[in-house]
């Protein structure tokens, strides 16, 4: 019997960021299915999608600039996948932007 040989720690990293991904959008459609939450058609496709990329090639995204080496998920995949799933629990918390400050400047009233 011939074993594989073991995986280099960046492969473990990459195989373990893949597996954790699957496992986040298996559990975001299944809370919104458990919870009885009707997700809108770009929120199912979207799970489905990023779903079958990860699959297929191990991470969501192409360009590496978008996500981190190692990482199954893009940056912006990984805040709307949050989004979906806090959707699903019932936490809607809208996105909270604040402009931009200079340094030492005092906030304006």
């Amino acid at each position: 019997m011939s074993r594989k040989p073991p995986l280099s720690p960046y492969e473990a990293q990459k195989a373990a960021a893949k597996r954790a991904a699957l496992n986040a959008l298996k559990r975001a459609r299944r809370m919104a299915d458990k919870a009885g939450v009707t997700l809108s058609d770009w929120e199912g496709e979207f799970l489905g999608s990023v779903a079958d990329r990860v699959k297929t090639y191990g991470r969501a995204f192409g360009d590496p600039e978008k996500g981190a080496p190692g990482q199954a998920l893009s940056a912006m995949q990984t805040v709307k996948l949050k989004e979906i799933a806090a959707k699903a629990k019932g936490e809607k918390k809208e996105l909270k932007r604040t402009p931009f400050r200079r340094k030492g400047a005092a906030p304006s009233q």
